[in-house]
């Protein structure tokens, strides 16, 4: 028996036992439901009911056909422990390094979510706010109650959460500050991998861009504020304005990946470097930085070297 407490009230039944029976795929678990096994407050009910605070949830025995997860070792538990940025009782900020998913899925056992929730056991609570791309490094919120994952999607959904990302981009930007309001459709894919394209049936992308540093002829770095959260939305706004991100193979020029690598650059150059909101019922805006890793910044120095 599960009793719900205050931050999952509101919550639908099939998310409330998605969360709570981790492992077990989606559709046994609407089966459970609609076989009558799950019962609320000793009654039937519908996947979508909506659950209130003190209702009593009955779940069956359910067996996992896997082992349970190995507990973290010590590597583990130091490694998320220098990645946070910030923590309260609300929400973990992390410096989520570039190469690691954010979560588990397509081919990955273990992601970013999946660590931190195995190096803090006692955590009742514990969900990604938002995604950022494997390859893309910087700030990541995590949020440790329902009640502040609702809030932040609604300040995502609105564009209350500031967003602020470093890329370096091909060639002398000459757009000066451009933002962009861009239609992109995910459906298209290539090779079986999602692919990103400009389409008047996609959804829209907002963007601002603005240059910070030109490197010559060959590159220039950018601070771009996304206003949406849309897949990949920087990378193919700037491959289509002509001004591909380094390191892009799904999107950019090969040929300046090319000298992007012979100067040191192993990686995407996009960083989530920094992201800033105020709470309910609070005047004083709260801002997270990560700062650029060190391969980015090495990418840099040898760029301004003649």
């Amino acid at each position: 028996m599960l009793e719900v407490d205050p931050d999952c009230a509101g919550q639908r039944l099939d998310n409330f036992l998605l969360r709570r029976l981790k492992g077990v795929p989606r559709s046994h678990v609407y089966r459970l439901i609609r076989s009558g096994q799950v019962r609320v407050n000793s009654g039937r009910a519908k996947p979508s009911r909506r659950l209130a605070c003190g209702d009593q949830v009955r779940v069956p025995p359910v067996r996992l056909p896997t082992a349970p997860a190995k507990p973290p070792d010590h590597d583990s538990v130091a490694w998320i422990e220098r990645h946070i940025l910030h923590e309260d009782q609300r929400v973990l900020v992390i410096d989520k390094p570039a190469g690691l998913a954010v979560h588990g899925g397509s081919g990955i056992s273990l992601g970013l979510i999946e660590t931190l929730r195995a190096a803090r056991p006692d955590s009742p609570y514990l969900e990604l706010a938002h995604r950022l791309d494997r390859s893309t490094s910087g700030c990541l919120l995590v949020a440790k109650k329902r009640s502040a994952l609702r809030i932040l999607h609604e300040f995502l959904r609105t564009d209350a959460v500031d967003k602020n990302y470093l890329a370096l981009v091909r060639g002398p930007w000459d757009l000066g500050t451009q933002v962009f309001e861009t239609a992109l459709k995910t459906t298209h894919r290539r090779n079986g991998e999602r692919f990103v394209i400009v389409h008047p049936d996609g959804k829209l992308a907002v963007s601002e861009f603005k240059p910070v540093e030109f490197f010559g002829s060959l590159a220039t770095l950018m601070s771009v504020e996304i206003r949406t959260g849309r897949t990949h939305q920087i990378r193919v706004q700037a491959a289509a304005a002509t001004h591909p991100t380094a390191g892009d193979e799904r999107y950019g020029d090969a040929r300046f990946n090319e000298q992007m690598n012979r100067l040191g650059l192993r990686r995407l150059f996009l960083h989530a470097q920094s992201m800033s909101f105020v709470w309910p019922g609070s005047e004083q805006e709260q801002t997270f930085t990560a700062p650029l890793p060190k391969e980015l910044t090495d990418v840099l120095n040898r760029l301004e070297s003649p």
